[in-house]
């Protein structure tokens, strides 16, 4: 599986951005997306994620009420539209999908593809 990461950018603090994620094959049928976010000097921290079969998500506490998981079984694309953005959001994010319908699991570890990542820059 390949990922394509895209749709990262500059915006004012309150903005929004729809990242987007676009994967190589058939299908992710079986699979989970994630979103993970990295800035500078910090672990790679889990965003949220959803089984690509029913759609069914997960957020992180940091991404509650302000961020939306989705994806588009056919175009094979899974989707962060990220509203209501701090500076604290800065990061470089990137998508991720493993073999699995299970969405509660937030390592990155079990993650076996990973897109190359999208920056993203909040500022105040």
């Amino acid at each position: 599986v390949q990922l394509q990461a895209s749709g990262g950018g500059l915006v004012q603090a309150g903005g929004s951005l729809r990242l987007a994620c676009a994967a190589s094959g058939p299908s992710l049928s079986g699979y989970v997306m994630g979103w993970f976010r990295q800035s500078p000097g910090a672990e790679r921290e889990f965003v949220a994620s959803i089984g690509w079969n029913l759609a069914n998500t997960y957020y992180a506490d940091s991404a509650k009420g302000r961020f939306t998981i989705s994806r588009d079984y056919a175009k094979i694309t899974g989707y962060l539209q990220m509203n209501s953005l701090r500076p604290a959001d800065t990061a470089v994010y990137y998508c991720a999908v493993r073999f699995g319908t299970t969405v509660s699991i937030g390592r990155s570890s079990a993650f076996s593809y990973w897109g190359q990542g999208t920056q993203v820059t909040v500022s105040s």
